[in-house]
């Protein structure tokens, strides 16, 4: 008599969760102007408040308390993610000032750069490999961006500081054995005291908290929490089930995103560099995909 042998279980894609983490960060520069009176390091620093509470609430729903647990009982855990906060809290910090300042190009110059910088870590320090297609995809990104640092060099700093500081905080993540929602909780409560010393300084100041100053302010910093929680535990999740470097390429709908918005939101002038660039890279997409498709369809 034959019985039925047990189906392997398949580990879930990542692309799905990738790709909403992306779609939401893309639009962000939206949300930054409903809260651009706040000067950047005191929004982070609520931002960081309103997130840890609503981790806390998913961790109880979820009953993920054993693994935040663990994860805290681990001193290789908490080395990691006590510097991947650091990693995170300097990329936001600086993308919020990159927005408000109208830096918004290179706000994007920074995530075109970014998964250059994933294949370059997934490569070397992973020990990933790409084939021919995918490295002269690589090289076309990297002439499309070429173009660009020729033409932005002033704000050369904060697009490699966007690139490095994200790329090595994913890497991080990747190597920490706790899961996605309490690695983001340690995250938090790891950044809370210096957050809270940040609001607190700003609320003795002379103009005293953005976060009493309006109804309507007051929950637009609130929402920075859901904003700042739901696309990050959705990219740790991605960056625990995909190759470092693939991760790395469909990251490329955020910056394409906030380049679109550059251009229709808040009006800045397309040069012809910048034109160039932006073909370059979806052509560098294109053939990457291409590529995954053609050995996802003879695995298949």
């Amino acid at each position: 008599m034959n019985q039925s042998q047990p189906h392997p279980q398949v580990q879930p894609s990542g692309l799905p969760a990738a790709l909403t983490a992306y779609f939401i960060w893309g639009f962000m520069p939206l949300y930054l102007l409903l809260v651009k009176s706040v000067p950047p390091p005191e929004f982070v620093g609520w931002r960081i408040i309103w997130t840890l509470p609503l981790c806390l609430v998913i961790v109880a729903l979820r009953k993920q308390w054993p693994d935040l647990r663990r994860a805290l009982a681990d001193w290789r855990s908490l080395a990691f993610l006590t510097a991947s906060a650091i990693l995170i809290a300097i990329n936001w910090l600086l993308y919020v000032w990159a927005i408000q300042s109208n830096q918004v190009y290179a706000a994007s110059l920074g995530y075109y750069i970014n998964p250059l910088v994933n294949v370059l870590l997934g490569t070397v320090v992973l020990g990933e490999r790409l084939s021919r297609l995918q490295w002269a995809a690589v090289a076309i990104a990297a002439l499309g961006i070429a173009l660009l640092l020729g033409g932005a060099l002033d704000a050369l700093w904060i697009s490699l500081t966007l690139a490095f500081s994200f790329g090595a905080y994913g890497l991080l993540r990747k190597q920490v054995p706790a899961g996605a929602l309490p690695g983001l909780t340690i995250e938090s409560a790891i950044l809370l005291l210096p957050a809270a010393g940040i609001a607190m300084y700003y609320a003795a100041g002379p103009n005293g908290s953005a976060f009493f100053q309006s109804p309507e302010l007051s929950l637009s910093i609130m929402l920075g929490g859901a904003l700042t929680a739901f696309p990050l535990l959705l990219f740790a999740i991605a960056a625990r089930r995909m190759d470092y470097s693939t991760l790395g390429f469909t990251q490329f709908l955020a910056p394409t995103i906030v380049f679109v918005l550059a251009l229709t939101v808040f009006k800045q002038p397309l040069e012809p560099v910048k034109l160039a660039c932006f073909i370059l890279i979806w052509i560098a997409i294109g053939l990457f995909s291409w590529d995954l498709l053609q050995r996802r369809s003879k695995t298949a």
